[in-house]
């Protein structure tokens, strides 16, 4: 079965380079640029990943990771965060809050595509 991910991510560019890449993999992306209605799209559709930005229009990616990890539901939910906001203090605060990984852009492709089946190799497939 297909293996879903729900991408947040504000640069179009980057969201349909991912799009192209996981979709070529067989994944079905689902892309929000927007912060606002993240949680509540995670929530509706249980995607087996989530990859999100850290600025964000509406909502950062610090307060959606944040809110996943205090729903018990979500709490073992794979999120990587990918971000041009690279420093130690972004990093220590995803960590803190629960991130899964975190990757700074620009990115390889082939780096993005080796994280994105290392926090999904253990997740069964959702329907």
């Amino acid at each position: 079965m297909t293996k879903h991910v729900v991408l947040v991510e504000d640069e179009t560019n980057i969201a349909e380079a991912i799009r192209f890449l996981l979709g070529r993999e067989g994944w079905r992306v689902e892309t929000l640029a927007n912060g606002s209605s993240a949680v509540d799209v995670i929530r509706t559709v249980c995607p087996d990943l989530v990859m999100l930005d850290v600025m964000l229009p509406g909502k950062s990616g610090f307060e959606i990771l944040k809110e996943l990890r205090a729903d018990p539901a979500f709490a073992d939910l794979p999120i990587l965060m990918l971000t041009a906001r690279g420093q130690a203090r972004d990093r220590e605060m995803a960590k803190d809050a629960g991130v899964s990984r975190f990757m700074t852009k620009p990115f390889s492709n082939a780096e993005m595509l080796e994280a994105v089946h290392s926090l999904t190799a253990a997740t069964p497939t959702a329907s």
